[in-house]
């Protein structure tokens, strides 16, 4: 799944196919700027920060289960989110500190360090990679992912995929070149 979010007409998170398929809204009400995004890939939550309300909150990928994390004044200026273990780490724009949140109840804002000009996050730990199995768009025997002559992307799970062509040329009919 690919999630992200928009503040265009409608603010919203949603999610959607790798391929851009089978999109969902799964936040929709009381959400005016979201930005920052990060995912609890084990549990399955997405937390945003959004700018506009001071908060960072909190839902499954079903859009259920939403709590606010934390709110107000302390947390203005965030941008970047990462989640780890039991807390949220996150870069404050205004005074480039990196910040870390208890995930569960807000509670231990603590500053950890400044960076300068720093305005994301990310957080590389062996155990946050999902272990990789066979899938749609493995490379086949002549180099090309998928069987795709151009560009592959995983569909609905991991055994299906849908062929795409680089900006300028079209999918072929047998849904795997491009011309």
């Amino acid at each position: 799944k690919l999630f992200f979010t928009d503040y265009g007409n409608a603010a919203k998170v949603e999610r959607c196919d790798m391929d851009g398929m089978n999109r969902m809204w799964i936040v929709d009400s009381k959400i005016e700027q979201p930005t920052a995004l990060a995912l609890d890939l084990v549990n399955k939550y997405v937390y945003w920060v959004d700018i506009y309300l001071d908060s960072v909150e909190v839902v499954d990928y079903q859009g259920r289960k939403r709590h606010t994390i934390i709110k107000g004044r302390q947390i203005r200026h965030l941008c970047g989110l990462a989640v780890f273990e039991n807390y949220l780490y996150t870069v404050n724009s205004d005074n480039l500190n990196i910040l870390r949140i208890n995930r569960y109840n807000g509670t231990d804002v603590q500053s950890l360090a400044r960076l300068d000009n720093a305005k994301e996050i990310r957080v590389y730990q062996k155990r946050t990679q999902t272990a990789v199995r066979s899938h749609a768009c493995q490379v086949d025997p002549y180099g090309m992912p998928g069987g795709c002559s151009h560009i592959c992307l995983l569909s609905s799970n991991y055994k299906t995929r849908t062929c795409r062509c680089r900006t300028g040329f079209i999918l072929g009919s047998d849904g795997r070149s491009c011309k």
